[in-house]
């Protein structure tokens, strides 16, 4: 039996101090699952999966290891640290925030799988931390409420995972073989070119933050 009640993995060394010595880093494993992950999904990651990867038994890894829940927190900080290095903040924060939300989609299309890790209480690490704290420097010359600030970085998350969710889900289904004479409004809609999504994107994100850090 494994155990259960560690110390949080940011709390413990890269491995115990019993047994042989260690064929494989801590990093090597965590590097293994991103690349079976982002293969197969998140899924396909188990103990015995990584350990086969790396060409060891499932035993090997639990040196390293309590369970599965710390290779996920690792493999979510290791991806974050893709973020970086995080651009200076520039005069308008809003715009600076806008950027670091547009790393954020680029990083959920690579490594779609992260969507399925947030909300995880013990996820956050080192380097989502420290994303975190860069967010909150880009917006400190706003005059608001830190409760704001959090706010906006929330829904800045939100709407990132909504429009990466929405590209993977299937497209709505055509209106083929219905006549839409009664429905004036929506065909005069359909004739409308459509929004590129990009700008949607930052039309939306700006529109959001604008509302929840408006200065008191």
């Amino acid at each position: 039996m494994h155990v259960t009640d560690a110390p949080s993995i940011w709390l413990r060394p890269e491995r115990g101090s019993r047994g042989p010595q260690p064929t494989h880093s801590r990093d090597e494993i965590v590097a293994a699952a991103v690349t079976l992950a982002d293969a197969e999904g998140l899924n396909a990651v188990s103990m015995r999966a990584v350990a086969a990867a790396l060409g060891t038994g499932a035993g090997t890894l639990y040196r390293y290891l309590s369970s599965r829940d710390d290779l996920l927190d690792l493999m979510t900080d290791r991806v974050v640290a893709e973020l970086r290095p995080y651009p200076e903040p520039g005069p308008d924060p809003i715009a600076s925030l806008l950027e670091l939300a547009g790393r954020q989609l680029g990083l959920y299309r690579r490594h779609p799988w992260l969507i399925e890790l947030l909300g995880r209480a013990t996820g956050i690490g080192p380097e989502g931390l420290a994303f975190f704290d860069h967010c909150l420097r880009v917006l400190t010359p706003v005059r608001c409420a830190s409760a704001a600030k959090f706010e906006a970085l929330a829904m800045t998350t939100g709407v990132v995972t909504l429009f990466v969710r929405s590209e993977r889900s299937a497209p709505p289904p055509a209106f083929t073989g219905l006549d839409l004479t009664p429905y004036p409004h929506l065909v005069a809609s359909f004739g409308q070119p459509g929004v590129p999504r990009a700008d949607l994107f930052e039309r939306t994100l700006r529109g959001l933050l604008h509302a929840l850090l408006e200065e008191e």
